[in-house]
């Protein structure tokens, strides 16, 4: 089978040997595609995986072999995720579901950007689902990416009708905004880059420039990674305000001023990975057509992976989809 790996500072396309269930528990499934998160690109960037890793998890794919307790069969289209929390250690009774062990060790094998995969019964029973049929591929993979902001959305815990302020407008951002706006809030967006204020704008949601952003929020939700994304948040938030960090910066010395945090009582959250309970509710929204992505993403075919990465870290593109053919 194709396998696209981590190798010399490059993501290279090659054979190996197809996986099958072996007698194990759980499902076989051929990829249909798969969506490139930004996570990956730290991964690649930062050296955070080693030579061999394959990448990718947020999969669209088709099951071709099963042993389950589950109802799921062959040919079933699914969605699913790579993480499944333990529900009983001490992160899962905090509701800090990214931190559990369990968590961490649980994932698909090898990794989404391969023409097959292996999920346990754990992902089956916990974070698998029929892809909805009013949904293409593509629009499903956006499953698990909005699995993440619906977490970060319940953990800032805003008030209907709460102002927010969406800092960065990258696939996450507008995402993000979308899912504010479902939820209740009174949504604004900013970025730098007119293409992107306006892509949000169509959406029905205000959108402005970064440079001529007024006025202050009961909430920002930072979703830019650049440096100065902090000093818009603490510029903008209002007294007694929440700052939610769904992202990570460049620069290892990036941090909050303790007196701002402490003289204006600012809440200040950090949020990454989503529940079960999390993806089944981004399901609901990406069905229910209150959150939108079409246009988002940019289909590569397997073999041009690299040039995938390349056009996102240069931002020539919002986000990434690679196709997954036979």
């Amino acid at each position: 089978m194709k396998t696209a790996v981590v190798c010399n500072d490059k993501i290279i396309v090659k054979d190996t040997p197809k996986i099958s269930l072996d007698g194990r528990l759980g499902a076989v499934v051929k990829v249909l595609g798969c969506g490139l998160c930004g996570s990956d690109i730290v991964k690649f960037v930062h050296k955070i995986s080693k030579d061999g890793t394959v990448l990718g998890h947020e999969i669209v794919a088709q099951i071709v072999e099963i042993n389950s307790q589950t109802n799921f069969k062959i040919g079933d289209t699914i969605v699913t995720s790579h993480h499944i929390p333990c529900g009983k250690c001490v992160y899962c009774k905090h509701a800090n579901v990214s931190m559990c062990e369990h968590f961490k060790l649980t994932n698909i094998r090898p990794g989404g950007f391969s023409q097959f995969v292996y999920l346990s019964e754990e992902h089956l029973e916990n974070v698998a689902h029929i892809k909805p049929e009013n949904l293409t591929e593509v629009e499903a993979s956006f499953y698990e990416p909005l699995g993440c902001i619906v977490r970060a959305v319940k953990r800032a815990n805003m008030l209907e009708g709460d102002k927010v302020l969406v800092v960065g407008l990258g696939s996450i951002g507008i995402l993000t905004a979308q899912a504010l706006k479902a939820y209740g809030m009174n949504v604004t967006g900013c970025d730098l880059l007119s293409e992107r204020i306006e892509f949000l704008q169509k959406l029905g949601i205000d959108a402005v420039d970064v440079r001529e952003l007024q006025g202050e929020f009961d909430g920002i939700f930072m979703t830019s990674g650049a440096d100065k994304a902090i000093d818009t948040a603490l510029k903008h938030v209002r007294n007694g305000g929440k700052i939610l960090v769904f992202s990570s910066t460049p620069s290892e010395m990036s941090a909050y001023a303790n007196n701002e945090i402490y003289y204006r009582e600012l809440t200040v959250i950090g949020s990454y990975s989503p529940s079960p309970a999390d993806l089944k509710d981004s399901l609901e929204l990406l069905r229910t057509g209150k959150v939108k992505v079409n246009g988002i993403s940019t289909e590569y075919e397997l073999d041009d992976i690299q040039q995938a990465f390349d056009d996102t870290m240069s931002n020539t593109i919002m986000k990434a989809y690679i196709k997954i053919k036979d």
